[in-house]
Protein backbone atom coordinates (compact mmCIF):
# COMPACT_ATOMS: atom_id res chain seq x y z
CA UNK A 1 0.00 0.00 0.00
CA UNK A 2 2.86 2.37 0.84
CA UNK A 3 4.41 1.91 -2.59
CA UNK A 4 1.09 2.68 -4.28
CA UNK A 5 0.69 5.89 -2.26
CA UNK A 6 4.27 6.98 -2.92
CA UNK A 7 4.08 6.32 -6.65
CA UNK A 8 0.64 7.91 -7.04
CA UNK A 9 1.51 11.01 -4.99
CA UNK A 10 4.83 11.37 -6.84
CA UNK A 11 3.14 11.09 -10.23
CA UNK A 12 0.59 13.73 -9.17
CA UNK A 13 3.45 15.96 -8.01
CA UNK A 14 5.15 15.53 -11.39
CA UNK A 15 1.90 16.10 -13.29
CA UNK A 16 1.08 19.32 -11.43
CA UNK A 17 4.68 20.46 -11.89
CA UNK A 18 4.48 19.83 -15.62
CA UNK A 19 1.75 22.46 -15.89
CA UNK A 20 4.09 25.11 -14.53
CA UNK A 21 7.04 23.76 -16.46
CA UNK A 22 5.42 23.38 -19.89
CA UNK A 23 2.45 25.75 -19.67
CA UNK A 24 3.55 28.69 -17.51
CA UNK A 25 1.01 31.11 -18.99
CA UNK A 26 -1.86 28.71 -18.24
CA UNK A 27 -0.53 28.12 -14.73
CA UNK A 28 -0.09 31.84 -14.08
CA UNK A 29 -3.65 32.49 -15.22
CA UNK A 30 -5.00 29.68 -13.02
CA UNK A 31 -3.18 31.24 -10.05
CA UNK A 32 -4.38 34.76 -10.90
CA UNK A 33 -0.85 35.89 -11.69
CA UNK A 34 -0.07 38.22 -14.57
CA UNK A 35 3.21 39.02 -16.31
CA UNK A 36 4.44 42.57 -15.98
CA UNK A 37 6.89 44.27 -18.30
CA UNK A 38 9.17 41.22 -18.57
CA UNK A 39 8.94 37.47 -18.94
CA UNK A 40 10.62 36.83 -15.59
CA UNK A 41 7.27 35.65 -14.18
CA UNK A 42 7.17 32.88 -16.78
CA UNK A 43 10.67 31.89 -15.76
CA UNK A 44 9.53 31.75 -12.14
CA UNK A 45 6.56 29.54 -13.11
CA UNK A 46 8.82 27.13 -14.97
CA UNK A 47 11.29 27.04 -12.06
CA UNK A 48 9.42 27.14 -8.76
CA UNK A 49 5.99 25.87 -9.77
CA UNK A 50 7.23 23.56 -12.51
CA UNK A 51 10.74 22.17 -12.56
CA UNK A 52 11.08 22.01 -8.80
CA UNK A 53 8.10 19.67 -8.44
CA UNK A 54 8.84 17.65 -11.58
CA UNK A 55 12.38 16.89 -10.47
CA UNK A 56 11.41 16.32 -6.81
CA UNK A 57 8.83 13.74 -7.87
CA UNK A 58 11.20 12.06 -10.32
CA UNK A 59 14.03 12.01 -7.78
CA UNK A 60 11.84 10.46 -5.09
CA UNK A 61 10.76 7.73 -7.52
CA UNK A 62 14.36 7.15 -8.58
CA UNK A 63 15.76 7.10 -5.02
CA UNK A 64 12.80 5.08 -3.73
CA UNK A 65 13.64 5.98 -0.12
CA UNK A 66 11.06 6.89 2.53
CA UNK A 67 12.96 10.07 3.43
CA UNK A 68 12.82 11.28 -0.19
CA UNK A 69 9.04 10.85 -0.29
CA UNK A 70 8.68 12.42 3.17
CA UNK A 71 10.63 15.50 2.07
CA UNK A 72 8.11 16.11 -0.71
CA UNK A 73 5.44 15.78 1.98
CA UNK A 74 7.16 18.46 4.06
CA UNK A 75 7.32 20.72 0.99
CA UNK A 76 3.57 20.32 0.57
CA UNK A 77 3.08 21.09 4.28
CA UNK A 78 4.89 24.37 3.66
CA UNK A 79 2.73 25.14 0.64
CA UNK A 80 -0.50 24.37 2.52
CA UNK A 81 0.69 26.45 5.48
CA UNK A 82 1.39 29.33 3.12
CA UNK A 83 -2.17 29.09 1.82
CA UNK A 84 -3.51 29.15 5.40
CA UNK A 85 -1.48 32.23 6.26
CA UNK A 86 -2.68 33.84 3.04
CA UNK A 87 -6.30 33.16 4.02
CA UNK A 88 -5.69 34.98 7.30
CA UNK A 89 -3.78 38.00 5.99
CA UNK A 90 -4.44 38.43 2.27
CA UNK A 91 -8.13 37.71 1.64
CA UNK A 92 -7.43 35.76 -1.57
CA UNK A 93 -10.20 34.08 -3.58
CA UNK A 94 -11.31 31.59 -0.91
CA UNK A 95 -12.45 28.87 -3.32
CA UNK A 96 -9.15 28.76 -5.21
CA UNK A 97 -7.11 28.78 -2.01
CA UNK A 98 -9.19 25.97 -0.55
CA UNK A 99 -8.89 23.88 -3.73
CA UNK A 100 -5.14 24.37 -4.19
CA UNK A 101 -4.45 24.23 -0.46
CA UNK A 102 -6.61 21.12 -0.15
CA UNK A 103 -4.64 19.36 -2.86
CA UNK A 104 -1.39 20.34 -1.15
CA UNK A 105 -2.67 19.19 2.24
CA UNK A 106 -3.86 15.84 0.87
CA UNK A 107 -0.51 15.23 -0.83
CA UNK A 108 1.33 16.24 2.37
CA UNK A 109 -0.71 13.80 4.45
CA UNK A 110 -0.30 11.02 1.87
CA UNK A 111 3.47 11.37 1.69
CA UNK A 112 3.96 11.73 5.44
CA UNK A 113 1.49 9.00 6.42
CA UNK A 114 3.12 6.53 4.01
CA UNK A 115 6.63 7.49 5.14
CA UNK A 116 6.70 8.06 8.91
CA UNK A 117 10.06 9.08 10.25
Amino acid sequence: MTDLINVTASLLTIAFGLFGFLAPRYTAAALDLAPTNSTMGLSEMRASVGGLFVVAGLAALWLNEPLAFAMIGFAFVGAALGRLVSLIFDAPPRRKVLIFGGIEAVLAVAFLWANPL
